[in-house]
């Protein structure tokens, strides 16, 4: 091989990994997508989760929502997401769960399709309390989680879901 052939072909891979990591990069924190899907986010677990206000959430999520979640198993269905919803986190008050996002964890990536967008990946950790009458809230675990968000005729919707890495706080 020359010098020559080996500066080309070493330039050639150098602008194939600018491509791809340009291509990729998650959004900043100050960007239109990065804060609307804060706001989902917010949506989907401040009012909905630790809120039980299931009406505001019910139009962001899929009707062929499915959710994997390491403990639990699979929901396959938005019915099957609100049904476990309303009996394991909205069906106790007295022990009622909280969801916190963990500060700066969140990333969030574009989905193109020739240029245009349809859709995010949200990537984050967040941690589980429960909040009883008359005690602190307290932490009961830490999870990771993907959400898959598409974008269909200006509306947002929760597509995929996954729930993982459940464990306890002290690990």
């Amino acid at each position: 091989m020359t010098t020559m052939s080996y500066f080309r072909i070493l330039g050639v891979f150098i602008h194939i990994l600018l491509f791809f990591n340009m291509g990729h990069a998650q959004v900043e924190s100050s960007s239109e997508l990065y804060r609307t899907i804060m706001g989902l986010d917010s949506i989907l677990f401040v009012n909905g989760f630790n809120n039980c206000e299931l009406k505001e959430m019910e139009h962001l999520i899929a009707r062929d929502l499915e959710f994997y979640h390491d403990q639990s198993g699979i929901s396959t269905s938005k019915e099957d997401f609100f049904k476990a919803i309303e009996q394991n986190i909205c069906g106790n008050a007295d022990k009622k769960p909280i969801r916190k996002l963990v500060a700066n964890s969140m990333e969030v990536y574009p989905l193109y399709n020739n240029g245009v967008l349809y859709g995010a990946i949200q990537n984050g950790v967040h941690e589980f309390y429960i909040k009883e009458a008359n005690k602190e809230l307290y932490i009961t675990g830490i999870a990771k989680f993907s959400h898959v968000f598409i974008l269909q005729d200006s509306m947002w919707q929760l597509k995929r879901v996954l729930s993982y890495d459940h464990r306890s706080p002290k690990e």
